[in-house]
């Protein structure tokens, strides 16, 4: 008879270990796989949502103070200031403040650190140390006037009006002026979002856009927007200067250098942004123990679970005329 051959006990218990360690490895592999992929996909939304938001923001702010065929806000008739009596003939609902749709003088303008516009934020919760961004220019093309919608009959040679109505103003027709639609729109940070849930608010990035009403309504730009912070590029030099159309210093919004009465020569020439964006949900495992610092801000660590980022932009304006 032949003997009978098979594995001894021992060999079966170095085989069950060797599998075991190899088994241990590759579940090690995996699992240190997957919060590589987890990290590598929040840090790459992130990062995402930063270029998909500086380039909405980009070609807003390149063609502030643009009207028409015109390139000077004095020229325009019936523009007003804040300090002003209200405008009765342009009267925007749901406005932000006295004359602020119309306040063509300042293309560029905003808040430092605060939300203090007449308008209700969305859900009343405006981030209480975010800047805020105003740009006011006209559309880039000219479109045949209509009944609600404020609208300004830009003109080279003319003074450019400012009106609501299906009409043009009396004295300008197609051959001497053209009909551009006015665009103001008013960006600011939300602590909430349509994204928000009970105990995990969204912040988000929103606008206050002018519609046909003529009205004011509130859009929803991204969620995940924190922060932003938002420096202007002054020209302080003037007319004739050698330096003049060149950007001297970066002030915050409300500056008094800004003030465009006190300071008629002072022209913004650029607009640096940053945006500080966190992630929609905590991750499991990670605690952000960064400092933020960037422009006026500093933010201490939050010590949670949301990762964050802060992207940067400086957008020069193209139509930023040095007074003559």
């Amino acid at each position: 008879m032949r003997s009978a051959a098979g594995m001894t006990l021992v060999e079966l218990m170095v085989a069950l270990a060797v599998g075991s360690f190899l088994l241990i490895g590759a579940i090690t592999v995996f699992v240190q796989s997957r919060a590589t992929f987890r990290v590598a996909d929040s840090v790459s939304r992130l990062q995402e949502n930063g270029r998909f938001v500086l380039d909405a923001l980009e070609p807003d702010v390149r063609m502030a103070s643009y009207f028409g065929l015109t390139t000077r806000p004095e020229k325009i008739v019936g523009r007003a200031r804040p300090e002003d009596p209200a405008s009765a003939d342009f009267a925007v609902a749901n406005d932000c403040g006295n004359n602020w749709t119309i306040y063509l003088d300042a293309p560029i303008d905003g808040s430092n650190n605060g939300y203090f516009w007449s308008c209700t934020a969305f859900e009343d919760e405006a981030a209480p140390a975010a800047d805020t961004l105003i740009v006011r220019r006209v559309a880039e093309e000219p479109e045949a006037p209509a009944a609600t919608r404020l609208q300004i009959q830009s003109a080279r040679f003319l003074d450019s009006p400012l009106f609501v109505g299906a009409a043009l103003p009396a004295g300008y027709t197609a051959d001497n002026s053209e009909t551009h639609r006015v665009i103001v729109n008013g960006y600011y940070v939300s602590e909430t979002s349509t994204l928000s849930t009970p105990g995990n608010p969204v912040p988000s990035l929103r606008v206050k856009t002018l519609i046909d009403g003529p009205r004011i309504e509130d859009r929803e730009v991204l969620p995940g927007v924190e922060d932003m912070q938002v420096q202007f590029g002054v020209d302080t030099d003037p007319p004739g200067a050698p330096n003049r159309g060149s950007v001297d210093r970066y002030v915050n919004p409300g500056d008094p250098l800004l003030d465009t009465a006190a300071n008629p020569d002072v022209r913004v020439l650029a607009v640096r942004v940053w945006l500080r964006l966190r992630s929609e949900r905590p991750e499991p495992g990670f605690t952000d123990t960064t400092s933020y610092e960037y422009a006026d801000q500093m933010f201490a660590p939050p010590n949670d679970g949301y990762r964050r980022t802060v992207v940067s932009k400086t957008i020069y304006i193209r139509n930023a005329r040095p007074a003559a």
